[in-house]
Order: structure tokens, then C-alpha cells, then sequence
């Protein structure tokens, strides 16, 4: 799987940390991050949900 984040759309609500907190961060601004080597997803159930949490879509999941 291979997340993507549009910082430009993000507006750091944070719910995708608080969803799957294994996978994505906020950086120092706010905006949503993923956490390091875990680009792909860590094979955690909770990526998606987290994208489809995300209040303005700023996450895509996609299968490699």
C-alpha cells in the first residue's frame, strides 16, 4: 500500500495521528506527516480509515 499526503490541502485536524498514531504524525506546523518507514503503510488495518477521517481528503492509500 503507499500512502500519499497533500500538505498544500491539509489543514491539521490530526485525525489521521489520532486514528493510526503507528503511521502518521504532525510536523511542527501542524500538517500531517508519516513517520519514518512507514511510507508504505506499516500493513496497519487503520491507514484507511485514517484517510477516509481526514475532514478535507488531504490522505490517498493506494495498493502497490
Amino acid at each position: 500500500m503507499h500512502i500519499s499526503i497533500d500538505s498544500g490541502r491539509c489543514i491539521g485536524a490530526g485525525q489521521c495521528a489520532l486514528t493510526a498514531p503507528a503511521v502518521f504524525t504532525q510536523d511542527d506546523e501542524g500538517v500531517s506527516a508519516l513517520l519514518p518507514g512507514r511510507e508504505d503503510g506499516a500493513g496497519s488495518p487503520l491507514v484507511r480509515e485514517a484517510a477516509r477521517a481526514c475532514p478535507v481528503g488531504a490522505i490517498a492509500v493506494r495498493e502497490a
